[in-house]
């Protein structure tokens, strides 16, 4: 465990606040900055201005996702915008800013800045935790919306990474009848081996009116309007993937087709594990570098 150590946590969901209570628990000095309209009773006092928050900090933790636009921080719980370039205009040569999908635009600013940064996701620990609260809060999502129960059902993943091992792996203990698209053969063997249904992409147009729920965790353009006209109109479609997702959502609307584009699921349904995640994550980054 890492102690005696400075943080700034600027802006952020729930996992922010959470992450920020669980570093300070653990006796490091922790600044916070960014939650003013929170609407929550916050532990720890909030920095009064974005300079107070750095200053004295060795460890400035952004927020997942970094930035929405590459111009702001991602800070949902606050009345003005915190802009990336003057984040980081207020930091030294000697701090470390972590966050989540740190773009290469908001990579190359930190270069131009001399911010040494290192993007949380990137890091494997990470990725893969991560994967734990967006599978349950997917399934659960799936719940919700559908008449049937996920069990006996016909559920396809597309994406067979980090994501869509762990979501394979639950539907498949509930009971359901899984199907998983992957592209590289190494997967499909690995899909076949663990008593999934595996999918060739060129194949899908052939199973896709069975299916009564799709997760699809590839961020880039799957779902397109010659296969959603394929699906069962009661089919449910949960897109995992983060921008630009993989779901043409206009077209899914026009043919009736239910799509919900499910974003940054880990702080909306498990706040608190996530940001114990991120913590380990963090402390993980510093014995490594020595910080």
């Amino acid at each position: 465990m890492v102690r005696g150590k400075s943080y700034s946590i600027i802006g952020g969901d729930l996992r922010s606040v959470k992450l920020a209570e669980l570093i300070a628990q653990d006796g490091n000095s922790v600044n916070i900055y960014g939650f003013t309209t929170a609407g929550f009773e916050i532990m720890l006092e909030q920095s009064k201005t974005l300079t107070e928050a750095v200053v004295d900090a060795d460890v400035v933790i952004g927020p997942i996702p970094c930035s929405n636009d590459n111009e702001f921080i991602n800070a949902p719980f606050h009345n003005e915008s915190i802009h990336i370039n003057e984040l980081f205009k207020v930091m030294n040569k000697n701090q470390l800013f972590l966050a989540g999908r740190i773009s290469d635009k908001i990579a190359h600013l930190a270069q131009v800045c001399n911010v040494y940064t290192i993007d949380l996701l990137e890091r494997e620990e990470m990725a893969v935790l991560n994967g734990i609260p967006t599978a349950e809060g997917a399934i659960q999502i799936a719940m919700e919306e559908m008449p049937i129960t996920l069990h006996n059902s016909n559920t396809l993943i597309l994406g067979y990474g980090r994501i869509g091992k762990i979501l394979a792996k639950m539907l498949h203990g509930i009971g359901s009848n899984v199907y998983v698209e992957a592209r590289k053969y190494a997967d499909l063997a690995w899909i076949k081996s663990l008593g999934y249904s595996p999918v060739m992409l060129s194949d899908l147009s052939h199973i896709l009116k069975k299916i009564d729920v799709i997760f699809n965790t590839i961020p880039s353009m799957v779902l397109n309007y010659e296969l959603l006209k394929l699906l069962n109109p009661e089919c449910l479609i949960i897109d995992l993937a983060s921008k630009p997702g993989g779901v043409d959502f206009n077209k899914a609307k026009d043919l009736g087709v239910k799509a919900i584009w499910a974003l940054s699921l880990p702080g909306k349904v498990a706040p608190v594990t996530a940001a114990i995640f991120i913590k380990d994550t963090t402390y993980n980054i510093i014995e490594e570098l020595g910080v």
